[in-house]
């Protein structure tokens, strides 16, 4: 119960801060009415969008050879044909400088073909390809220019190039609050042509959940992660804060996937990809996927937890019952279903019970579940109420659907 009262005062706080927030800052001055009306109509991000991103794994490593093989990878691993369409690029692809004429210039020892031209080899495999800017004078490893200042010379190359999807980051900005940096990218792009999914990396420190919809696709609730449980779980927590802000064309972004970095085990791993799934947050693979494990794959792959992330009804789940640290995560889905997630937080191995009354099912209701980790529907049915034995660090997930 301690656990509940302070969740409970942790969503207040929030709150509080949110309604502030909407008081201190103009509607003028968060982003012009023509480019709320563009962007929304940008008729992009509906799902959740899925794919893949250089940096967990590889920071500022990386190459046009890498996302060459990463976008084969996809490809050859069925992937792709999963959802998984997005291949970013994340920081370090440029020179430190721009040019004379202040463009961006693609790093010359990494990525020596340019950027166009691996938009192309990208685009033939059926993919998208992302990029990353930051809205700073510097991006965050300092290694590249940010954009602020050059927004719409940036946007204009990127969309000369075939760029699909504008990772924004929010390092090295003198200072500046993010409501009034990341309005004048918006209404770049907005001028552009071509459209760009826009994810928005402010980190949550100004509640982006609040005003993400009018300059974002997505924007992030949190921290950058990492492959460690407890990372994982903060994020988690984080971003379901923010639940009722998620909706088709905008969504909560907790950061990238770690599954398959190594730093957690198969079962925490199966509780990240399943919270991240049930919260309808992008699903963007940040390990190497040119050498993937079965666990992995299995995990990454299983096409049963993906439609939940991707049904179109886009309803984030929200946590709805929570005894110490065994917790009921639930969400409604498309055709009166509903997605569940038991999650054991704690070392030891419990029973969890869902209880109709506490994720949306009407008392009375018959109802079968499908495992969707073990791929099978439960030969018992249930009414009221469900209870299963959940092992230490581990989950089990299910979607509900009424018989009665």
């Amino acid at each position: 119960m301690e656990r509940v009262r302070e969740m409970g005062l942790q969503r207040m706080v929030v709150l509080l801060l949110l309604s502030t927030l909407m008081k201190n800052e103009s509607r003028a001055s968060v982003v012009e009415s023509e480019s709320r009306r563009t962007l929304l109509a940008n008729g992009l991000g509906m799902t959740p969008p899925m794919g893949w991103n250089s940096w967990n794994h590889f920071n500022c490593f990386i190459n046009e050879t890498l996302i060459r093989e990463t976008a084969d990878a996809l490809v050859s691993t069925g992937f792709a044909d999963l959802g998984y369409r997005y291949v970013n690029i994340d920081d370090c692809w440029a020179e430190q400088n721009r040019d004379s004429e202040g463009y961006l210039v693609p790093k010359k020892s990494t990525f020596p073909s340019g950027i166009k031209a691996l938009a192309e080899y990208v685009h033939s495999k059926g993919l998208k390809l992302g990029i990353y800017s930051d809205a700073g004078y510097l991006t965050c490893s300092k290694k590249m220019p940010g954009s602020l200042g050059y927004e719409q010379k940036d946007v204009d190359t990127f969309a000369s190039w075939g760029i699909d999807y504008l990772k924004y980051d929010n390092c090295n900005n003198g200072g500046s609050k993010p409501t009034e940096r990341y309005p004048t990218m918006t209404r770049a792009l907005m001028r552009t042509a071509r459209p760009i999914f826009v994810s928005l990396c402010e980190w949550g420190d100004m509640h982006p959940a609040l005003w993400g919809a009018k300059l974002g696709n997505s924007w992030r609730t949190t921290n950058d992660i990492n492959d460690s449980w407890e990372s994982m779980v903060s994020r988690a927590d984080q971003n379901e804060v923010y639940a009722e802000y998620a909706r088709p064309g905008g969504w909560n972004d907790p950061d990238m996937l770690e599954v398959g970095n190594g730093g957690m085990t198969n079962d925490e791993y199966i509780v990240h990809f399943s919270i991240w799934a049930i919260s309808k947050a992008p699903l963007l693979i940040g390990c190497d996927v040119r050498n993937l494990t079965k666990e992995t794959m299995d995990i990454i792959g299983n096409k049963e937890v993906i439609a939940v992330n991707q049904d179109p009804l886009g309803v984030q789940a929200k946590k709805v019952r929570m005894e110490g640290d065994l917790e009921v995560w639930a969400g409604p889905l498309s055709g009166y279903r509903t997605a569940i997630v038991l999650l054991n937080r704690s070392l030891q191995p419990s029973p969890i019970t869902a209880n109709w009354d506490d994720i949306g099912i009407p008392l009375k209701t018959l109802v079968e579940a499908r495992d969707l980790w073990k791929h099978k529907m439960l030969k018992k049915k249930f009414v009221d109420r469900m209870t299963v034995a959940i092992g230490p660090h581990s989950c089990r997930m299910f979607v509900l659907t009424p018989l009665s």
